[in-house]
């Protein structure tokens, strides 16, 4: 038996309401690190690597940030710059770059994450956990739909 579709007008909505919340979370975010000297594009880049567990090369890295391969370089060699990560050679191919925090770029991360967790919590004080639980289960199942089979 399938279950019915779900109402036309509340789907919008909650695209909507998605969309615009995620955005208005990383600008919230974003004005919290600004004193940081770092861009949204430079403290998610420093967040995916720290939170990898691997090294990533710069293709991975520009897949899980859903960028293409000539802004991740530009954006690395920016951090290169700064000197929060730097590139190393693949052991096992050496065309192939991989991308490491340096210990500065392990430090600016742990500024961001005290950060950004200091936000999520002030956010979510007060927010009934089956509230959150039910929109989290949401989520995942939405994000498993979108890159598996329809």
């Amino acid at each position: 038996m399938m279950t019915p579709l779900p109402d036309t007008e509340l789907s919008a909505r909650f695209s909507s309401a998605l969309h615009s919340t995620a955005r208005s979370w990383r600008q919230a975010i974003d004005a919290r690190l600004k004193d940081l000297g770092l861009s949204q594009a430079g403290w998610m880049t420093i967040a995916m690597i720290a939170k990898s567990d691997a090294d990533l090369s710069q293709k991975q890295l520009a897949d899980l940030l859903g960028v293409e391969g000539p802004t991740i370089v530009a954006m690395v060699d920016r951090l290169v710059t700064a000197g929060l990560v730097l590139r190393a050679p693949s052991e096992l191919d050496r065309r192939v770059k991989l991308i490491r925090l340096t210990d500065a770029g392990r430090g600016m991360y742990a500024k961001v994450k005290q950060r950004a967790d200091e936000f999520r919590a002030s956010l979510m004080a007060g927010v009934d956990p089956a509230a959150l639980a039910a929109a989290t289960a949401l989520l995942e199942t939405l994000q498993a739909r979108i890159e598996g089979p329809l």
